[in-house]
C-alpha cells in the first residue's frame, strides 16, 4: 500500500521537479546531502530549494528499515507506523497543542503486508530561524552590563516556559540539544528534528531527565553558569525555590549529563 501527501500550494513546484511518486523522492539527489557518519545506513537527508513559492526544503528518507528498527518504532507509537508517518504526526500534534514545529509539506510511505518499505517526510527551512546552538541573542556576546544581564535572564525564563510547555503535551524528545531549538526573529522557539519524540506510556520520568540533561549538557558554560541553570530549572518547574523533590530530579539531571559527558568523549575518541 501507498500513501503520498503533498499540501496543495506546492504541488506544482514538486511537480516541476518531478517529484509526484515514492520512487522518484527516493531518487531525487536534491542540492546538498545533510547524510553524516553516524546516521544509520537507511537513512539520508537532503537539502533542497524549489520555486513557486521560493522555498528551502529538508528531505528526510527510510529506506527498508531493518525490522527491529519497526518495531521498537511501533512500541513508542504504540500502533504499526512508519518512520516518516510517526515525525509527521508528532508535529501535527504538537503544533495543535500550540508547540510551534517545521511546516510539513510532503510525506509517504510504501508498505508491505507487515512493515514499511520506504517512508519520507519534507519540512519547510523555519523562516527567518536559526538553532541557539550556532547562534544566541546578540546580548549574550557582550559583556554583561545591567540591561544585558536582564535580557539574559528573560531569555532564559522563556526558553524554560517553552520546554515545560513541551513537556506538559506528554511528549519526550529524546534528542532536545540546543542544536534542534530554533528561535526566529520574533522571539518565538521552534522544535525541529521530531523523528524521535513521542508519548511515553511508563518511563515519562526518565525521558524528561533525559531530555533536561541533553538541554544541560548543549548548554555552553561560557554564557550559562551554574545559577543560570538553577534559574532555567526553577523557571521551567514554576515555582520560586527548590524543593526537595526539585532537588532529587536536579540531581538525576546532573548523573545524565554526565554520562552524555562521557558517552560523548568515547565517540569522538573513536
Amino acid at each position: 500500500m501507498t500513501d503520498f501527501f503533498i499540501e496543495p500550494a506546492y504541488r506544482t513546484a514538486f511537480e516541476s521537479a518531478g517529484l509526484t511518486s515514492i520512487e522518484a523522492i527516493f531518487a531525487f539527489q536534491g542540492d546538498k546531502n545533510l547524510s553524516k557518519a553516524d546516521l544509520a545506513s537507511y537513512r539520508s537527508r537532503i537539502e533542497f530549494q524549489i520555486d513557486m513559492p521560493a522555498t528551502t526544503l529538508f528531505l528526510k528518507r527510510y529506506d527498508h528499515p531493518p525490522v527491529i528498527a519497526q518495531l521498537k518504532n511501533w512500541v513508542s507509537e504504540k500502533k504499526p507506523a512508519s518512520f516518516g508517518f510517526a515525525e509527521y504526526e508528532a508535529m501535527s500534534k504538537l503544533l495543535s497543542l500550540g508547540i510551534n514545529t517545521p511546516k510539513v509539506i510532503a510525506w509517504g510511505e510504501l508498505r508491505g503486508r507487515f512493515f514499511e518499505k520506504r517512508s519520507f517526510i519534507v519540512t519547510e527551512k523555519v523562516p527567518q530561524g536559526e538553532s541557539i546552538e550556532r547562534r544566541l541573542p546578540d546580548f549574550f556576546n557582550n559583556s554583561a552590563p545591567q540591561e544585558n544581564l536582564k535580557l539574559r535572564r528573560q531569555f532564559i525564563s522563556r526558553l524554560a516556559g517553552f520546554i515545560r510547555k513541551f513537556h506538559n503535551t506528554g511528549y519526550r524528545h529524546r534528542d532536545l540539544y540546543f542544536s534542534h531549538i530554533f528561535l526566529i526573529a520574533d522571539g518565538q522557539f521552534y522544535l525541529i528534528d521530531l523523528a524521535r519524540a513521542f508519548r511515553p506510556a511508563v518511563f515519562a520520568g526518565r525521558y524528561q531527565v533525559k531530555d533536561l540533561a541533553e538541554l544541560n549538557y548543549s548548554a555552553p558554560t561560557r554564557y550559562f553558569s551554574n545559577t543560570d541553570r538553577i534559574r532555567f530549572y526553577i523557571a521551567y518547574a514554576g515555582g520560586q525555590k527548590l524543593t526537595s523533590q526539585d532537588k532529587t530530579l536536579i540531581r538525576k539531571i546532573i548523573r545524565k549529563t554526565g554520562q552524555i559527558a562521557r558517552h560523548d568523549i568515547k565517540k569522538k575518541g573513536q
